[in-house]
């Protein structure tokens, strides 16, 4: 079968990166977490005093761009694609509260998005790839075979990143993690550079109420029917 690319977008804590790493090992295609690539160059401000109280200097980190190297390296035990920034490991270090707190400033810069994406455009040019953000569908892949728009209700998706939290040792109230989800949402959706929005193509995906396992059958039916159509739509005709 041929092989495409499957965008998935929405908001934060939606299990974006949940299914797109089951669809990826499903299907043995590349998976990249945008997200990640942005929550990168986020600690990399934060090392270098580009972020002071949750204020950027833009100025120094648009000069430190061409300092910022971001990839993705596959982790044969995990079976998953992990972050690197200039050649360190920084999986872990990406999914703090701290990051949380300062990746809408950072990527709502529109030079660091420029950036982003014509790495995001690169790892994806051969297609087989599985990218998962806020903009793919609308902006990074506006092609893409196959767009998915994630969602859940709020408290739901609060829980959950709580839960992520505690399992790392991680200790932050309900009330924080909402209100950092609240903010998340409202900047990624009124942000001037690509803003968080639905492609008109994309399939809604609210997952509020359904298991992670009816999720992935859901959606790989989809990519299977897909698939199908598409490779006997390019059948050549037979011979007469």
């Amino acid at each position: 079968m041929s092989k495409i690319t499957i965008a998935i977008d929405g908001y934060s804590s939606c299990g974006k990166s949940t299914l797109a790493k089951a669809l990826a090992q499903k299907l043995n295609y590349n998976y990249i977490d945008t997200g990640a690539m942005y929550r990168a160059v986020t600690i990399y401000c934060l090392r270098n005093n580009i972020i002071k109280e949750s204020v950027v200097d833009v100025p120094k980190l648009i000069s430190s761009l061409k300092n910022i190297d971001v990839s993705f390296v596959y982790n044969t035990i995990t079976k998953t694609s992990e972050v690197f920034l200039n050649g360190e490991h920084v999986e872990r270090e990406i999914r703090t509260m701290e990051v949380a707190n300062n990746v809408s400033a950072i990527s709502s810069i529109k030079e660091v998005r420029e950036k982003m994406v014509v790495l995001q455009r690169e790892m994806g040019k051969n297609k087989g790839v599985i990218m998962d953000g806020r903009d793919i569908g609308s902006h990074v892949f506006p092609n893409a075979e196959l767009k998915l728009f994630m969602t859940a209700e709020g408290d739901v998706r609060t829980q959950r990143r709580l839960d992520e939290s505690r399992s790392k040792g991680e200790r932050h109230s309900f009330e924080d993690v909402k209100r950092n989800l609240e903010k998340r949402d409202h900047d990624d959706t009124t942000r001037k550079e690509n803003p968080l929005k639905q492609a008109e193509d994309a399939i809604v995906l609210d997952n509020t109420d359904i298991s992670k396992e009816e999720q992935l059958t859901f959606v790989v039916k989809l990519i299977n029917d897909l698939l199908l159509t598409r490779d006997e739509f390019n059948k050549p005709l037979a011979k007469h």
